[in-house]
């Protein structure tokens, strides 16, 4: 089945119920929706673009954006959505490795990328939406929707392979799992369409919401608050640095967080801390989840009942777990060869399911080393209490999250040492309190060479998004290695705990 058919019925149930908003303006009612998107699918194919195609997306949040989400959907075609802080070498590097044949890009997104565009919210696009509709091209449930593109250990993108049968399964595990949806609720799209919040955009499609793309296209606490105050109930997903701030604003102004119904919060190390207050300032309005893109969204969670309880005897425990596991998946732990391992032992997270991918796009060597015996092995460290709750221990992977995005080591290590003042180099995360982890650089000095700080972010700039670059260059005459010559980032991580 098509995901796109969730919005043909809930157009033909409720086309006149609000659908698409841009803060507190109503640019699309269900019906114009669908319409705009069925338009738009014809003239993707009367650009020869094929079921099976991939089509981009490279903006940041709009009502547009769901338009050629589910254009594409219509198509038969399958999208590529872009992570719009990426530095544009790195979304030439996924228009390429998809094999993109179109892009649909925000306002001056597109240039100097090599793939026929469209700009958003332009005349174009508009002839696009406003003609002929096509039908709902059938597919079946193994069929690509989604190419989510995700970083693997060596920084290099690879991109996963998403189903329409993943994208219902997730779907349904959301008002099963994590809040109950109904025509009258609102998503607030404060965090970035191309990653979980969009992910999340099919269910309230088809429950037949109203979707809210902030005028800011992004994260303002204030503003978030001010439309979920004139316009919830609200739900959303955030990272945790997003909640930390937004808890701050409210603080600061003294709300209490009016309209918002839900809060989702992933992607990141919580600090327990941060949501007991923000608890304390909200209510029970926070729901954590747990996944990763190959299984988005759908690994576990822990209710909004669990993050609120302050009576349970081991309460602080399960605040500080990510939860149980979600309705479409089987989640174990096993040690290095996968072989499961008892309750309360610490081993890799295993997953298997409806929601997880069936392998990367075009690398079976990451596929085969993903998965293994019918299991998901995530690459995550952690452990199952005797009540089924997870936590997580560590991460196998070096991945740093900062504000919700991953970034991973290698690559800006292989950025800064294109750099001639750089001879070695190594980069971590440490705890941030404003973005959860921040990137430093541990550097070893091109002899008779001084690294200036500023020069290095000007390089990293020319390369990587901005997100990614380090926030802290700290200089070494040697880097702490083993007897076989690796790097030792336990040291390092080490050393920044002790100056903190």
């Amino acid at each position: 089945m098509n995901i796109a058919h969730w919005l043909e019925r809930s157009a033909l149930v409720s086309g006149s119920n609000p659908a698409l908003m841009l803060g507190e303006r109503l640019v699309a009612d269900y019906a114009t929706f669908h319409a705009r998107a069925a338009a738009l699918a014809q003239a993707l194919t009367a650009m020869n673009i094929a079921p099976g195609d991939r089509v981009a997306i490279y903006s940041g949040n709009a009502p547009d954006y769901l338009v050629a989400l589910y254009g594409i959907w219509i198509a038969g075609a399958a999208a590529v959505p872009i992570n719009a802080k990426l530095h544009p070498r790195e979304a030439e590097f996924i228009l390429a490795d998809s094999g993109a044949r179109h892009l649909f890009a925000a306002p001056g997104m597109a240039e100097g990328l090599n793939c026929p565009a469209t700009t958003l919210d332009s005349p174009a696009f508009t002839a696009m939406t406003t003609g002929a509709p096509a039908p709902i091209t059938e597919r079946s449930p193994n069929d690509l929707a989604w190419l989510f593109y995700t970083s693997g250990t060596t920084g290099r993108p690879k991109g996963v392979r998403i189903t329409h049968a993943m994208l219902a399964a997730t779907s349904l595990c959301y008002p099963v799992d994590v809040d109950p949806v109904s025509p009258a609720d609102a998503a607030l799209y404060a965090a970035p369409m191309s990653h979980g919040a969009g992910i999340y955009a099919p269910i309230h499609v088809r429950m037949g919401a109203r979707h809210i793309v902030p005028p800011s296209g992004g994260f303002d606490a204030a503003e978030v608050l001010a439309l979920s105050a004139a316009l919830g109930p609200t739900s959303m997903f955030m990272a945790p640095t997003m909640v930390r701030r937004l808890t701050d604003a409210a603080q600061t102004t003294g709300s209490r967080g009016d309209g918002i119904r839900t809060i989702v919060y992933g992607g990141g190390p919580m600090y327990r801390a941060d949501i007991e207050e923000a608890v304390a300032v909200f209510g029970p309005k926070f729901v954590q989840i747990y996944g990763q893109g190959e299984c988005p969204m759908a690994i576990t969670a822990l209710s909004r009942a669990d993050v609120a309880d302050r009576t349970h005897p081991r309460w602080q425990a399960r605040l500080a777990s990510v939860g149980r596991a979600q309705s479409m998946v089987e989640v174990a732990i096993g040690d290095a060869t996968g072989a499961p391992l008892p309750t309360g032992e610490i081993g890799e997270i295993m997953v298997r399911g409806a929601p997880v991918m069936p392998g990367y796009w075009q690398n079976p060597d990451a596929t085969a080393k993903t998965l293994v015996n019918g299991w998901l092995m995530t690459g995550d460290m952690g452990s199952l209490d005797a009540d089924g709750y997870l936590t997580l221990a560590d991460r196998s992977k070096d991945v740093i999250i900062s504000g919700g995005s991953n970034i991973y080591p290698r690559e800006v290590e292989e950025v800064l040492l294109t750099h001639p003042t750089v001879h070695e180099v190594s980069v971590v995360g440490r705890p941030s309190a404003e973005w959860g982890e921040e990137v430093v650089a541990f550097i070893v000095p091109t002899p008779g060479t001084t690294p200036d700080p500023a020069a290095l972010d000007a390089h990293c700039l020319t390369q990587i998004a901005r997100f990614k670059r380090p926030k802290v260059y700290v200089t070494l005459q040697e880097l702490p290695k083993n007897n076989y010559g690796k790097v030792l980032k336990t040291d390092l991580r080490r050393r920044l705990a002790e100056e903190s």
